[in-house]
C-alpha cells in the first residue's frame, strides 16, 4: 500500500522560509513522479510543483524563482522549498505520486504565512 507522509509545515513570518517533506513507502515501481499541491479556504486545490522520474520539474508562475521541488530517490523522499513566503502562500500543502496510472496522495500539512 502506497502511504505518502508530509512534514514541515508551521507558521512562519512574511519573507521567511519553511522546507516541506513527502516520506513514501509501499512503492513498488521505479519510475514514478511526484508533485506538491496546495488548497487555501475556500479555493479549489491548485498544483505548486511537480518532478518526473527523471528530475524534471515544473512550477506554476506564481512560485516560479521562489519554490523548488527536489527528490531523493533513496529515501523515497521528495521536498519543497519555500522561500520569500508571501501571506498568499497560506495553505494545505499536500503531495501526490504518480505511477502505473495511479495517483496516490498525503494528508497535508499546514502552511501559514503571516503579514
Amino acid at each position: 500500500q502506497v502511504q505518502l507522509v508530509e512534514s514541515g509545515g508551521g507558521l512562519v513570518q512574511a519573507g521567511g522560509s519553511l522546507r516541506l517533506s513527502c516520506a513514501t513507502s509501499g512503492i513498488i515501481r521505479s519510475m514514478y513522479s511526484m508533485g506538491w499541491y496546495r488548497q487555501a479556504p475556500g479555493k479549489q486545490r491548485e498544483s505548486v510543483a511537480r518532478i518526473s522520474s527523471g528530475g524534471y520539474t515544473n512550477y506554476a508562475d506564481f512560485v516560479k524563482g521562489r519554490f523548488t521541488i527536489s527528490r531523493d530517490n533513496a529515501k523515497n523522499t521528495a521536498y519543497l522549498q519555500m522561500n520569500s513566503l508571501k501571506p498568499e502562500d497560506t495553505a494545505v500543502y499536500s503531495c501526490s505520486l504518480q505511477t502505473g496510472g495511479n495517483t496516490y496522495w498525503g494528508q497535508g500539512t499546514q502552511v501559514t504565512v503571516s503579514s
